[in-house]
């Protein structure tokens, strides 16, 4: 135990950080400029790792129209494969993490951005649509397992009194990666054509170079590695204890993760649907609406991580999302471009701001011995479950009409609200850990199992019941 001790406390990169109580909160500024090369380039990496990957996403969703008439197809087809991208991310997400917390975080997070990269190139050149929606699924595979890595190594690497600011700024990869995508869209989809755009989507295969020449592996994986090599135990025989030991958090993330999806998708996914059906926008309005949205989501996500670090992730995620839902009308309701950019853009920065918090957040609620796959896992796990937002808004909208035209509008009032009021509800009665100095955790886990504090009981099945210490 104690050669455990002073390996892990040599190897802590938390050192400097705040710990017994202190809640002095830093400016961004200083923030940004305290971090060393390595956590500067391993935070970057994981930014443009998710941005990349977003914005491989919305190529589809933007493409759609053209894909269908090339392959000659309806574009409720060709969205197929969004769905089918959907339903894989879980899958991915399991086997990287799985992998992650096995042989580190750098060497499969290089593996999943090169099979991103690789599945984007070659949707460019699929012949069919049988093709393309075989490759958009292992994409899928890819997309689900990036989010899990490049979170776990910048949390586990950066101080814990900044992870609030560089969570909300992780978190909005996924909007800048839209931003991206929609620029691309107007600059090449009509002048060289669709398969232009998942060609020039490859490049984040450059990022493999980078990660694999300037980014560290997570400290934190090393002195989970050298525990359970101390103390004689396997992989295997750890990972069977913390499942135990740790499935109702499990269920719960999951449960939170699918509330915060369906709020994410549910107020954004049908929304230029509605607005171009109901109030009969044009397409540039409709672009230039999104766009202003966005960007309320990329400040919005960073404020409010920030935030989060001086009152708490579960405050702050209650207040922004009850302030969202009080943007909802104004989200819907006017007629005025003026007045619905001004609700957009405060919706997407409270919505947004809310998932800010979250990279955070499961990063700390995560078991530490499965940090690589619980985030991941419990996020694309409730991506999935909410999957399905705008299909249910959609035919509802279109079975309650109003004057004989579709009901949009208040179906993604409505749902948004309650699933909002859930959201609220589910995360004031849950954990929070703030701060959590993940180091620390190896030494208690390794010292909890020399102890005896986790209580094994042989039955005569040859089965182990383990103590849940969530209750």
């Amino acid at each position: 135990m104690e050669e455990l001790t002073t390996n892990t406390a040599a190897a802590d990169p938390e050192s400097n950080s705040k710990n017994n109580g202190e809640n002095k909160v830093q400016s961004p500024w200083k923030l940004l400029t305290s971090l060393n090369k390595h956590q500067k380039i391993t935070f970057i990496a994981a930014f443009l790792g998710w941005t990349l990957d977003a914005f491989d996403f919305f190529t589809v969703i933007l493409s759609v129209p053209y894909i269908a008439k090339e392959f000659k197809m309806e574009p409720s087809t060709i969205t197929g494969s969004i769905t089918i991208t959907l339903c894989f991310r879980p899958v991915g997400a399991a086997i990287f993490g799985l992998l992650a917390d096995r042989f580190g975080r750098r060497y499969p997070l290089m593996a999943n951005i090169a099979l991103y990269s690789i599945m984007e190139l070659a949707s460019g050149f699929a012949p069919n649509f049988s093709v393309f929606i075989i490759l958009r699924a292992i994409f899928g595979i890819a997309m689900g397992g990036e989010w899990g890595l490049g979170t776990a190594l910048a949390m586990e690497i950066l101080p814990p009194e900044s992870r609030g600011l560089f969570s909300g700024i992780l978190q909005q990869g996924y909007a800048t990666g839209y931003l991206l995508a929609s620029i691309l869209y107007f600059a090449v989809i009509e002048n060289i054509g669709w398969r232009a755009m998942f060609w020039i989507g490859s490049f984040p295969a450059l990022l493999v170079i980078v990660i694999r020449f300037f980014v560290p592996e997570s400290l934190v994986w090393e002195a989970h590695r050298d525990a359970r090599n101390s103390s004689g135990r396997t992989f295997l025989t750890s990972s069977k204890l913390a499942i135990k030991r740790h499935w109702r958090r499990f269920i719960y993330c999951v449960a939170l993760m699918s509330c915060f999806s369906f709020m994410s998708h549910g107020t954004q996914d049908l929304y230029p649907t509605f607005l171009k059906s109901e109030l009969g926008f044009k397409t540039n309005k409709v672009t230039i609406l999104t766009v202003v949205a966005n960007i309320g989501a990329i400040i919005g996500g960073t404020i409010c991580g920030h935030m989060s670090q001086l009152f708490g992730r579960k405050i702050t995620i209650i207040v922004s999302v009850l302030l969202a839902a009080c943007f909802m009308p104004l989200y819907i309701l006017p007629k005025s471009f003026g007045l619905l950019i001004t609700g957009a853009f405060f919706l997407y920065f409270f919505v947004q701001g809310a998932l800010g918090i979250v990279p955070a957040h499961l990063n700390e609620l995560s078991p530490s011995e499965f940090r690589g796959t619980f985030p991941g896992l419990t996020y694309q796990l409730g991506t999935l479950v909410a999957s399905s937002s705008a299909q249910v808004e959609a035919v509802l909208g279109e079975r309650f009409k109003k004057d004989g035209k579709t009901n949009y509008g208040l179906t993604i009032v409505v749902l948004s609200v309650i699933v909002m009021t859930l959201l609220a509800s589910l995360t004031a009665f849950g954990k929070e850990n703030k701060d959590a100095n993940f180091i620390e955790q190896v030494k208690q886990i390794t010292i909890a199992e020399m102890n005896e504090v986790i209580e094994v009981e042989e039955v005569e099945k040859g089965t182990i019941t383990v103590k849940d210490d969530m209750k």
